[in-house]
């Protein structure tokens, strides 16, 4: 467990902790989500070069593009556990993803100011991460464009972005579950992070399974290779949004935080009813609380 934010011991009293999602300028979160997304990209992608791209020694061990395709749904898979687990997960939340932000907004978890703030700042870490694994991974990222997703054989692009929503919409489902109790929302991260990497394995072939828009968005401004990216933007908010509403009407469902991780030692700009840090009083004020 990492210690006390050292932000709320230097800024002098502490307010009550709050329970709802309030406004301001959250530059520590959205720092965090952009640093959290980049770290992301760069390891998913890196797991994609690493298992697909020509003359790679994982399709000699693995010459079965299923097997491969669960190995790079597990890369991705540990690279958001270690990005959730660590401080920048327990401050953000480590949503990464447009779609799981939404999804918490839609949920009533999410300021309209935290929206924007950390989509903005997830398509900048992703476009970063990125281009770090380009640097990196040079011929082999160049290869595969980069990790553009797209429609596999014979999938339409109605049916790819269907797939992408139902994909998105089963990944949302779980986490919703999950931070519904406080019991099960410290497995929050292996259920999200797991069912990542199973929807990757039996949908990658499909789809390339993005489940993310910004996941799609950075490798396609950065290839470029734009005419296909409508489905992996439309496709998952679209999932994200049925997931939020289906949630509204089961009965019995609560969902207690918007964070993967919750760490109650850590603040929460985002509304939650389990235990958080208090923010300190002199950033609240210039923040400008807000319901």
């Amino acid at each position: 467990m990492p210690p006390e934010d050292p932000a709320l011991i230097a800024a002098g009293p502490l307010d009550p902790v709050a329970t709802h999602a309030t406004g301001g300028w959250h530059w520590a979160e959205w720092g965090c989500e952009l640093a959290g997304t980049a770290i992301l990209l760069f390891g998913g992608l890196s797991g994609l070069f690493l298992d697909f791209a020509p003359d790679s020694l994982a399709a000699r061990i693995l010459p079965g593009q299923s097997w491969r395709l669960l190995v790079t749904g597990l890369i991705l898979a540990a690279t958001g556990l270690i990005v959730t687990a660590s401080p920048l997960g327990r401050r953000s939340g480590a949503h990464l993803n447009p779609s799981v932000t939404l999804a918490f907004w839609a949920r009533g978890h999410v300021h309209p100011h935290d929206l924007a703030g950390y989509v903005t700042a997830q398509v900048i870490g992703a476009l970063a991460g990125t281009e770090l694994a380009r640097r990196c991974w040079g011929s082999r990222a160049a290869a595969l464009d980069l990790g553009v997703t797209l429609p596999g054989h014979g999938i339409s692009a109605p049916g790819a972005a269907a797939i992408e929503a139902s994909a998105t919409f089963l990944l949302l489902t779980a986490i919703f579950v999950a931070v519904s109790t406080p019991r099960s929302a410290r497995w929050t991260p292996a259920v999200a992070w797991g069912a990542v990497a199973l929807l990757i394995w039996q949908a990658g072939a499909r789809t390339g399974a993005s489940l993310n828009p910004a996941r799609s968005l950075a490798p396609a401004l950065l290839a470029p290779h734009t005419a296909d990216l409508w489905i992996y933007l439309i496709g998952p908010v679209a999932g994200a949004l049925l997931a939020a509403g289906v949630i509204a009407v089961l009965p019995g469902i609560e969902t207690r935080t918007a964070k993967l991780l919750h760490d109650p030692r850590y603040p929460s700009t985002l509304a939650t009813t389990l235990p958080a840090a208090p923010r300190p009083v002199r950033a609240a004020k210039r923040n400008g609380l807000s319901r």
